[in-house]
């Protein structure tokens, strides 16, 4: 088995070894070491990135007791000893992200009564589910302030490896599921844990915590937080949006929410006025259209690039004047057409049977109610043609 030196030390990042088997499965090519730093998924913690002899290492997963080390290319073959260099940046952030967690879910669960049920570990943010249906702002306040105090405390990360039966000595939040040995990660009269992650030293490399909000996730919720150097960079972003708020609205942070909530409801009565006066103008026309047709009981028109809601509002409002007519309005697009095809209240008939004769003469798709269709399909013929098919038709 490989010897795996993150267990040994975290931070080791770069290590020789030699290579023991160069192969390929259905994942792709890979290299099995007598030694690794590269830690491999598990336990809610993605894999470790970096090179093997300045080849890059896209995945390491442990399969059929081998940790299997990814490569984009192939090693070449007889290589003997290998040199590994593990993504510092990526593994510093993966240990901050676990011990993080597992501070977090202690004083959820000792403070406040709410156990942990699972972890995930993504690319911008960490989150946990919590046993529990909701979690008020109070709550996570409290509980976001002392998990920063233990961090700040500077606690001892101790891990310590021991066999099943030995666990009755430790006050462990849930039972070991697994047989042999099993590494504890132990941090002093706060957590005690089965786990196989990576930890750092003292709970100060942490840094800092810092909770983003939660979601209803099932019956539980599930609750989003960042942790160490994912801290600094929220910050930076959200320090960036703010300045760029204060340039585009000049007023004092405090009373940026106030006013861009003005400026929001200023805007909402804005869209609801010209939307009223577009209904309006459309009433006009609606009129001018029925006073232009001079009596003819089929009104038919033909648009360029009207959208379709509008020939819908359209329709809608002469069918409201003009009861005893049919209408056909057509709008030409640059490769469709789109059309509504309705008659007034004193008319019974199902314009879908119309629809359906002529929407093969357009390859399209349309229906509606009886009074009322609309639909479209590509452009083959003109407007004003495909317009003279239905009416025939009426």
């Amino acid at each position: 088995m490989t010897r795996k030196l993150y267990y040994i030390d975290a931070y080791q990042m770069e290590f020789e070894s030699k290579a023991v088997k160069i192969d390929e499965d259905e994942r792709g090519l890979y290299v099995v070491l007598e030694d690794t730093a590269f830690y491999p998924t598990g336990g809610g913690q993605p894999h470790d990135k970096g090179t093997l002899n300045g080849i890059e290492v896209i995945d390491v997963e442990e399969v059929e007791d081998e940790v299997r080390h990814y490569t984009r290319e192939k090693l070449p073959a007889g290589t003997g000893n290998v040199q590994g260099r593990v993504d510092q940046e990526r593994r510093i952030d993966h240990i901050q992200q676990h011990c993080g967690q597992h501070i977090i879910s202690a004083v959820f669960h000792d403070q406040f009564g709410i156990p942990t049920t699972s972890f995930h570990l993504g690319r911008e943010t960490a989150t946990i589910d919590l046993d529990a249906e909701s979690l008020s702002e109070d709550l996570l306040k409290k509980a976001e302030e002392q998990v920063n105090e233990i961090i700040r405390s500077n606690v001892t990360v101790e891990t310590k490896w021991m066999s099943v039966e030995e666990e009755a000595q430790y006050p462990l939040r849930k039972p070991l599921v697994v047989d042999g040995k099993v590494r504890l990660v132990i941090i002093p009269n706060i957590d005690y844990n089965g786990c196989g992650g990576t930890h750092p030293n003292f709970t100060g490399e942490v840094m800092a915590v810092k909770f983003l909000g939660w979601t209803k996730n099932k019956k539980q919720v599930r609750l989003e937080f960042v942790c160490g150097y994912r801290v600094l960079d929220k910050l930076e972003h959200k320090h960036r949006v703010l300045t760029e708020m204060k340039r585009l609205v000049p007023r004092p942070e405090q009373q940026l929410v106030e006013e861009v909530d003005e400026l929001i409801q200023a805007s909402k009565e804005k869209d609801k006025k010209i939307a009223e006066l577009e209904e309006q103008l459309l009433q006009h026309e609606a009129r001018e259209i029925i006073s232009a047709s001079q009596g003819d009981k089929v009104i038919h028109l033909v648009f360029k690039d009207r959208p379709i809601k509008t020939l819908q509002s359209l329709g809608k409002a002469i069918i409201e004047e003009a009861s005893d007519a049919f209408i056909i309005l057509i709008s030409e697009q640059e490769n469709q057409l789109q059309f509504v095809l309705a008659h007034g209240a004193d008319i019974e008939r199902n314009m879908n049977e119309v629809a359906k004769q002529v929407l093969p003469l357009i390859e399209g798709k349309g229906g509606g109610q009886p009074h009322f269709v609309q639909g479209g399909g590509k452009k083959v013929m003109d407007g004003q043609v495909f317009a003279d098919r239905v009416k025939s038709l009426l």
